[in-house]
């Protein structure tokens, strides 16, 4: 039990530590501390233009400046107004998600299957791991006409996949890799299928 929680502390400071070398994006929100005088203390919200606003600092422009960089800025800012050296921190509080989910890869499913919607699209994922990720096929689902819509330079492609052909192990190789922007049609189940 202390491994597992060893582990998953390291996982927790690698997460955080990966955290403040990404640079700060508009949208993002940052904890700034300043040791020396806790009145400054608090949390920014990164403007729409990448500037933030702070007390004897004035703005500040942050677009392309990871945390560490930002505190630097604003050290350098505020220590013409103390006399000993600061200690200020700068911590990403909280990511912007609406500014994460425009790069983060991601396919669509949709029809015929209990959680359509768009899902965050890991390397190698194949069509059937896509629909496993939207909790599988609805009963009324046409398992054997599924389809994955692709686009590629302004081309549209249509991939066929017999689900039913695969879970019986007669078909292997029609279980592609998906693609960002794949989109994976379930079709419902016609009256004599």
């Amino acid at each position: 039990m202390r491994v597992v929680a060893a582990i998953l502390f390291f996982f927790t400071l690698m997460t955080g530590a990966f955290a403040q070398t990404e640079p700060l994006r508009p949208g993002d929100k940052v904890q700034i501390s300043v040791w020396q005088d806790p009145k400054l203390d608090r949390t920014v919200v990164v403007g729409p233009d990448g500037m933030i606003a702070f007390p004897l600092a004035g703005h500040v422009n942050t677009s392309g400046m990871t945390p560490q960089a930002l505190e630097n800025v604003l050290k350098e800012r505020l220590q013409k107004n103390y006399s000993g050296q600061l200690d200020i921190t700068v911590s990403l509080n909280d990511v912007n998600k609406d500014s994460e989910a425009l790069t983060t890869p991601r396919i669509f499913v949709t029809g015929e299957v209990q959680k359509p919607g768009p899902y965050v699209l890991r390397s190698g994922t194949t069509i059937v791991q896509g629909i496993a990720l939207a909790g599988g096929l609805s009963i009324y689902a046409a398992g054997q006409r599924i389809q994955v819509h692709r686009q590629e330079r302004g081309i549209d492609s249509i991939f066929t996949f017999d689900f039913n052909a695969f879970k019986s192990g007669t078909i292997s190789t029609d279980n592609i890799t998906l693609r960002s922007g794949d989109v994976i049609i379930v079709p419902e189940r016609g009256l004599f299928e």
